[in-house]
């Protein structure tokens, strides 16, 4: 199916949300979770997962009963944003509390190689630095125990969860999808088989179970990054054949939006059973860790955050039938992209003894949970860092709102985008396409789908919000990127 763009604003629909190592223990004000006795921490970290596709968050297909439950007794966010639109930096933002090219961490891990590109990339890294104080390290240093399972990709040999905070590394090692697929045998060098067939998002849910109940003399900082929902696409062991059945009954086929403005081709609706299958793992597995902690006694004291990485994976380059899982309607375009639906993203936070479902419409990306997860442990974090403790956020939305929030993708993807960056202030969002010198310009708040360029007809606000752009690039000091000579 080919549709334009502006045919595309005829299948949008308004959308409801039910629902440098230095000591960084510096003297800053903390938010009200400090108080009491120590908290647990545990973070859940689910993969490519995309703004629409939990049902807390608006999606008809796709269902999430336990993430769901967990969604009406958290602090629910509508305008949680990742670090960058894909995997590694936002991953090293969570972890540092900085943005993620001021670690020169600018895309996955290793990259994409472009045929014949027209634009020279910038230096990029290819692992986490060993001397930043990442969370695990500063929860350590608050006497916390530390346990991570999943993906890591931020580095390899010598740079793994355990040199940079972690007591214990379950699966997560230098790659960023799992080389032996969803099914033991594994083919990871951190991840033992044990059952062939064994299904991964349940083994990595049993790790993190048979850590929970554990005899805890000291509080946990916990983050299980889940493999799901990445690719390869492959069914979970439960209900793929109900969620093809509810394709072939009410969700009809796939359709694609084709820019050729962008030369992309991204998935208007959210049909396939597979990827379902996968979500339906994924918080099968929510619901086994929470049931977990409640029956140690600990969802009284355990603070619970569930986001994702980036936007889900909806688009490729125009003329690439390969698959895609998902779509992000009523976003814009996916995974790779700076538009909304590339780096849009869920963020539930659950603070113990929270009943009722709040909502927050406050600007955040992932540089905040650094210091909103600091401060639970009693540590107040250094100036150095660029995130701002959330739950501050929260209560003064001005200040958030005032903030500029960049997104800076100087490289190819394989979803098809070229190098690019997006600026938000407020409501407004600027795009700066470097391949197609072109500059793109959104109210947000009036065209959340990103449809309405307003850069010609709006140019006061497009000098101030380029000029913004700028002033961050240099105080920054970040390397843009450069025309091929």
């Amino acid at each position: 199916m080919r549709t334009s763009i502006p045919l595309l604003l005829t299948t949008l629909f308004s959308m409801g949300v039910s629902a440098h190592q230095q000591d960084p223990l510096t003297s800053l004000p903390t938010s009200a979770t400090n108080s009491g006795a120590p908290q647990n921490v545990l973070v859940l970290l689910i993969d490519d997962l995309g703004w629409t596709d939990l049902g807390a968050y608006g999606s008809q297909y796709n269902e999430s009963p336990n993430i769901d439950a967990l969604a009406t007794k958290s602090r629910l966010y509508t305008q949680a944003y990742a670090s960058s639109p894909v995997c590694s930096p936002t991953r090293a933002a969570l972890m540092t509390g900085k943005h993620p090219s001021r670690l020169k961490i600018t895309t996955h891990f290793p990259g994409f190689t472009a045929k014949n590109p027209k634009l020279k990339e910038p230096f990029k890294t290819d692992h986490l630095p060993l001397s930043e104080f990442t969370l695990a390290e500063v929860f350590q240093s608050r006497g916390y125990g530390t346990f991570f399972a999943g993906k890591w990709h931020l580095g390899g040999d010598g740079k793994l969860p355990t040199d940079q905070g972690f007591d214990t590394n379950i699966g997560g090692f230098n790659k960023g999808s799992p080389r032996g697929g969803y099914y033991d045998p594994y083919k990871n060098p951190n991840l033992a088989n044990r059952t062939p067939g064994e299904h991964l998002t349940k083994r990595l849910t049993d790790e993190t179970i048979d850590f929970i109940k554990q005899d805890h003399d000291k509080p946990f900082f916990a983050l299980l990054s889940y493999y799901a929902v990445h690719t390869p696409l492959e069914a979970g062991p439960d209900k793929y054949e109900y969620f093809k059945d509810k394709t072939d009954t009410v969700a009809g086929t796939k359709a694609f939006l084709i820019d050729d403005a962008h030369n992309s081709r991204t998935q208007l609706n959210q049909v396939d059973a597979k990827y379902a299958s996968m979500i339906w793992a994924v918080d099968k597995s929510v619901g086994r860790i929470l049931a977990a902690l409640e029956q140690q006694g600990l969802d009284k004291n355990t603070l619970v955050v569930l986001t994702s990485d980036n936007g889900g994976f909806s688009t490729r380059k125009q003329g690439d039938t390969r698959v895609t899982g998902t779509a992000n309607l009523p976003l814009r375009s996916g995974k790779g992209w700076v538009y909304e639906g590339g780096i849009r993203i869920p963020l539930l936070i659950h603070q113990p003894g929270q009943q009722v479902q709040s909502q927050h419409d406050t600007l955040t990306t992932s540089v905040d949970l650094y210091p909103t997860l600091a401060s639970v442990a009693g540590a107040n974090t250094s100036e150095d860092i660029d995130g701002t403790d959330l739950l501050m956020l929260d209560n003064n939305p001005s200040i958030a709102n005032q903030r500029p929030i960049v997104w800076h993708h100087p490289h190819y993807h394989g979803s098809g985008n070229t190098p690019s960056e997006a600026i938000r202030v407020g409501d407004w969002k600027l795009l700066k396409f470097y391949e197609q010198d072109t500059v793109e310009l959104y109210n947000l708040k009036q065209d959340i789908a990103e449809q309405v360029n307003l850069a010609n007809s709006e140019p006061d606000k497009k000098k101030q919000l380029l000029a913004l752009l700028d002033k961050w690039y240099t105080d920054n000091g970040i390397e843009r990127i450069s025309l091929i000579e």
